[in-house]
């Protein structure tokens, strides 16, 4: 693109999450895919560059490839906002703010977005408050910590027997927990790219939930692009995705995952403002399907993000 043409993009990625694996190769892939595109690209792994150090005098635009803490949370967007270099994907808001899926679902109820029905639990709670916060909802229930992703920390319940040691797996990752009702269905993705949704995939893998092994193991799920949907729900899922995107606040780009029940109903779990974006990711297949190369969705992110954001260009001409 020309527009990039003498620009300088700083891949942020690794930092301090649970997710740091991941994010090494998310920014790796990505800024492969830039370099392929003719682009000049820094890999600066926060974790270890000073965060003074994220400034216009060393990039033009950075992509945040970063996952769950300091990434998704609107930590590092804080950070590039006070420094004035323009970034990928969310601003601070609503990255804080689909980060936590408690406040997530908040909104989605108040802008009429479908979400399966919930509670939050405090670790401080007494224990039997707790119990009965969670088997309120019914068997199953799903328990997430409030905010992480990958699916780390999740786990469906089925009786109310293993419903004590099962509250002690979210718990390690935060202080709250939402408890949330299990809606047996399909599983069901939507990239956002631009305000517009992509192709739907529809995961289809063994075992009940789409969990970290799954998703970050090759050959363990299969995308199904542009599944065959009765009619008039595809659009329904499309309208759900773009929806859950909006009332979030969210810009760039990100990836809605839903749970299709019997009913047709699309009931939206979380939005994700920082996608994974390696060789099993969902968004980049997404793109593809319709037409876009990865380079390409590379391409737009920072394209987009250099069109919504001031852009800081201090550094002299050569």
């Amino acid at each position: 693109m020309d527009i990039l043409s003498d620009i300088r993009i700083g891949v942020l990625y690794g930092g301090i999450s649970s997710e740091r694996e991941i994010s090494l190769v998310t920014g790796k892939a990505v800024a492969d895919a830039l370099r392929h595109g003719g682009h000049t690209v820094e890999l600066l792994d926060v974790r270890d560059v000073p965060l003074s150090e994220l400034t216009p005098e060393r990039m033009d635009v950075a992509f945040i490839a970063l996952h769950g803490t300091f990434g998704e949370d609107g930590g590092i967007q804080a950070v590039l906002d006070a420094t004035r270099v323009p970034y990928t994907g969310s601003g601070v808001d609503a990255s804080r703010t689909a980060m936590d899926k408690v406040t997530s679902k908040q909104r989605f109820e108040r802008a009429g977005v479908p979400t399966p029905a919930y509670v939050e639990i405090e670790v401080d709670w007494a224990e039997s408050h707790k119990l009965r916060a969670a088997a309120s909802l019914g068997f199953p229930v799903v328990l997430k910590p409030a905010r992480e992703g990958s699916s780390l920390g999740i786990v469906i319940v089925h009786s109310e027997e293993q419903l004590a040691e099962a509250l002690a797996k979210p718990f390690e990752y935060d202080h709250r927990v939402l408890a949330e009702q299990f809606i047996d269905g399909r599983e069901l993705t939507v990239g956002i790219l631009d305000d517009h949704p992509l192709p739907i995939i529809e995961l289809l893998f063994d075992g009940s939930f789409f969990d970290y092994s799954i998703k970050y193991s090759a050959g363990k799920a299969t995308h199904a692009i542009d599944p065959d949907l009765p009619p008039g729900v595809a659009d329904a899922v499309r309208a759900a995705s773009l929806a859950a995107h909006e009332c979030l606040g969210c810009s760039g780009f990100s990836r809605v995952d839903i749970r299709l029940a019997d009913s047709g109903v699309p009931y939206v779990l979380e939005v994700n403002t920082v996608p994974g974006m390696t060789g099993t990711s969902l968004l980049p297949d997404a793109a593809r399907a319709a037409g876009i190369s990865f380079t390409e969705l590379c391409e737009r992110a920072v394209t987009i993000a250099l069109g919504t954001r001031p852009r800081a260009k201090v550094h002299a001409e050569v």
